[in-house]
Formats: C-alpha cells, structure tokens, sequence
C-alpha cells in the first residue's frame, strides 16, 4: 500500500506540475512583462515611418526604415522579427547596414508588445506579420519578388509562420530554435500541450529558396545543435557559425555584415546598378 500511495502522489505532484506549466507557457515563451515600457510616444526619427496594423488582436505598431538612398526602382525588403525579450525600438541602429545595402526594413512588433495591443501566440504574431507584409507587398518602393524574412531567436518561430502564409525571396534565422517541442521535453512536459509549436523544422524543409542559418557556437539558451538541424534539414541552407552565445551573437559581430551581403548577392536580392 505504501507502494501504491507514493506512486498517487506522484502523479498528482505530476499533474499538478503539467497543469501550471500549461497554465504559464506563454508568460515563459513571452516574457513581456519583464522588458521596461517604452515611450508611449517614440517620437520622430528621420526617414523612419510608424505603422499601425488592424487585426484580431488589435492595433499593432510596425516601423518602416527605409534605404540610405532611395531606389532609382522597386528595390528589396527585409521583415525582421526580434527575440521574446525585446522590442522594435531595440533594432533601428542594428540592422542599419540594410539600408547602406539600399534594401529597407520593417520591423512588425508582436501583439502587446510595447505600444501594440492584444495578447501573443503563435496566431496572432503570424497575423501581424501577414499583414505587415501585405502592407509592404503594396508600397510602390518595394519589388514584392526581393521580400527576405529574418528572424532572431523567437523570432525565427515568426518569421517561419509567415513563411507559410507568403511567399518569400530569402529567409534568415539567427539563433533559432528547431520547434517549440523540442523545450517541452526539457520541462518534462508531454509535447501535445505546447499550445504555439513555432514547427521551424517542417518549414525549412519544404521551404523552396534560399535559407540562411546564423548560430553561436557557445549558444546556452537554444543549443548549437537546433542551428545545425535546421541546416541540415534545409535543402537549400548555408551555415554561419559565429564564436559567440545567445545575447552577444549580434550583427555587430566583424564579419557579419560582409557575410549577410554575400548571401544577399547570392541568393538574387542584392543586384548590381
């Protein structure tokens, strides 16, 4: 009987413990109580547009940088998903070598991040970044065939989704994850309860153009090994591995923007005038 009692509450202790995960998934997966409240105003910044996108969820804030110089024709665009501790307004100056490349960024913020409303899943960010896309697609600057998708940690899971709901020129993960189950059997959680799989894995597989993968190798909070799976798994992937770990692995690195160029070259983005 003693037997029997101990394996009993083990089960419950267990079941008690798979319910409060559940219950707290995505407080874990989106931390966004945790970064400081931004400006309810970011104010101007030259050439910088702010957007507002309708959705389910409610309004959700998108910035439009454009390239140095404006393009003589529709020239290229980068959508640019951040990790699940920052914001929009972290990346302007980061990601300022695309626009010396003459290709503009827009950066989607997720639902109630920052100053946008709603709440963050799996399906609200990826209706977000639809149409945030959609609305990039119609600008008249923008040549629809040179959209790229970047993502950075989570928000390779971002821009992975979207990737399934549009068509794309180029996509590239940074420090990206193979999929949400992989994490669960870390918590001892049964994958079947993770409620936003972000299935990274399944859609480099089947994803037809080029794919970049970014990865440090010293990465303690998504492993190399994720980067080097999604690599492998690609048809059509190259690898950039960088001696870095999760937070510092970031475009300020030496070569990075060197090697992103070349890529872009590659892969049809960037064209010579």
């Amino acid at each position: 009987m003693a037997i029997v009692k101990t394996v009993l509450w083990v089960l419950l202790l267990y079941s008690a413990y798979v319910g409060l995960i559940f219950l707290m998934q995505r407080q874990i997966m989106f931390p966004r109580g945790m970064i400081p409240a931004p400006s309810p105003d970011p104010g101007k910044a030259p050439g910088r547009e702010q957007l507002w996108l309708e959705t389910l969820s409610g309004r959700v804030e998108a910035w439009y940088l454009p390239p140095a110089k404006p393009p003589q024709r529709p020239g290229p665009a980068v959508i640019f998903a951040h990790g699940n501790g920052e914001l929009i307004d972290f990346w302007p100056d980061e990601l300022a070598p695309f626009g010396r490349m003459g290709i503009g960024v827009l950066l989607v913020e997720y639902p109630g991040y920052g100053r946008s409303e709603g709440s963050p899943s799996q399906g609200s960010i990826t209706e977000a970044f639809a149409a945030a896309y959609d609305r990039l697609k119609e600008r008249p600057d923008i040549d629809p065939d040179r959209i790229v998708l970047f993502g950075r940690s989570l928000g390779g899971g971002a821009v992975c989704a979207l990737a399934q709901a549009r068509p794309s020129a180029a996509l590239i993960l940074m420090s990206t994850f193979i999929n949400v189950h992989a994490f669960a059997k870390n918590f001892l959680v049964p994958s079947f309860l993770v409620r936003d799989p972000f299935d990274n894995l399944a859609v480099v597989k089947t994803y037809p153009q080029p794919i970049l993968i970014i990865h440090g190798q010293h990465d303690e909070i998504i492993p190399y090994r994720h980067g080097m799976m999604l690599y492998r798994t690609a048809s059509n992937a190259k690898l950039l591995s960088y001696d870095c770990r999760h937070n510092d692995c970031l475009p300020s690195l030496g070569t990075f923007w060197q090697d992103m160029e070349t890529f872009l070259r590659e892969a049809g983005i960037l064209r010579e005038s």
